[in-house]
């Protein structure tokens, strides 16, 4: 995926449509600013479980190994499910960390007459999006490394305007929910992220988007 999408609901919207009663406290108040451009160095909602009930952080959006910081080297963004599932530099968090990364939509970029074009992509039905994720962050401990999580994204199929991109794996709530779980198997875990992502015609692409502000600062887009 091309770096960029909007979660503009709040924490009660998303669990919610997860099925979570979500009437607590803690999901009580409007803590959320609306990010119509969440950009990769931000700190957007992530939804993860815990002892079977859902909790809530903000968590930075890329990773990189103690190494790659030291280093200053680029985060990672995302991660294919077969290299997040089997490579050794992401195959820890696909096993212990298991999240999701909730959403209305994501954009994709094409080119066109020498400039590059943002569209939107959302669910036809209007609902919300769940993208897999998975994350070093450990609830209740105190981490000494750079947490962060990363975008799962298909191993093909391409993107929905950009054939070379790739589209995220998008979860119905009740496997969104089910990936979320410590306690499942690996590969259980894998086969949804191998083949219970929302297919092509669940998608609108139609949302050519005139203007998209790049910089986090800037946090709006327009039609």
């Amino acid at each position: 995926m091309c770096g960029r999408f909007e979660q503009a609901g709040t924490r009660r919207y998303y669990a919610q449509a997860l099925g979570v009663d979500a009437l607590g406290p803690e999901w009580q108040g409007s803590d959320v600013i609306p990010q119509y451009n969440v950009s990769p160095g931000s700190f957007p909602l992530m939804l993860h479980r815990l002892h079977g009930i859902l909790h809530s952080d903000y968590v930075n959006w890329g990773y990189r190994t103690p190494k790659e910081a030291q280093e200053k080297k680029r985060p990672w963004i995302n991660a294919r499910v077969e290299k997040a599932l089997t490579g050794r530099y992401f195959r820890h968090m696909f096993q212990e960390g298991r999240v999701i990364i909730p959403g209305g939509g994501w954009f994709e970029w094409t080119l066109e007459q020498g400039r590059k074009q943002p569209w939107y992509i959302s669910r036809r039905d209007k609902k919300p999006i769940f993208m897999a994720g998975i994350t070093n962050f450990r609830p209740g401990i105190q981490q000494s490394v750079e947490v962060g999580f990363v975008i799962v994204t298909e191993d093909s199929g391409g993107g929905m305007v950009d054939i070379h991109d790739r589209r995220p794996v998008v979860l119905e709530p009740e496997d969104a929910w089910r990936w979320m779980d410590p306690e499942m198997p690996v590969g259980e875990a894998a086969h949804i992220a191998h083949s219970r992502s929302l297919p092509s015609d669940a998608w609108l692409a139609g949302h050519s988007i005139v203007q998209i502000q790049t910089t986090i600062r800037k946090n709006y887009w327009s039609r």
